[in-house]
């Protein structure tokens, strides 16, 4: 994964606002997430395509935390929610 990674929707799921919280149902195998924090905002800014760069230029605006911890952050959960086949990941 690099900055112009590519990253795409591809498992629309119910999910719910609670208080600044997303509560994400995947009615498919039956789970349910919470997002807290910067995963709502991750969440929110990959409902469109967009890239790994994009990705990391928006959070560095929202948060004060330096870049590698950052995009380290953000591909740990790009990854989380890949291996969950809600994302796909292309060059």
């Amino acid at each position: 994964m690099n900055k112009d990674t590519k990253i795409k929707l591809i498992k629309h799921i119910n999910v719910t606002d609670m208080a600044g919280d997303k509560v994400m149902i995947d009615f498919e195998n039956g789970k349910y997430y919470m997002l807290k924090g910067t995963a709502v905002d991750i969440w929110d800014n990959i409902q469109t395509e967009t890239t790994v760069g994009a990705l990391l230029n928006t959070m560095l605006d929202l948060y004060e935390i330096d870049e590698a911890t950052c995009l380290s952050g953000i591909e740990k959960f790009l990854q989380q929610l890949e291996s969950s086949n809600f994302i796909t990941l292309f060059d």
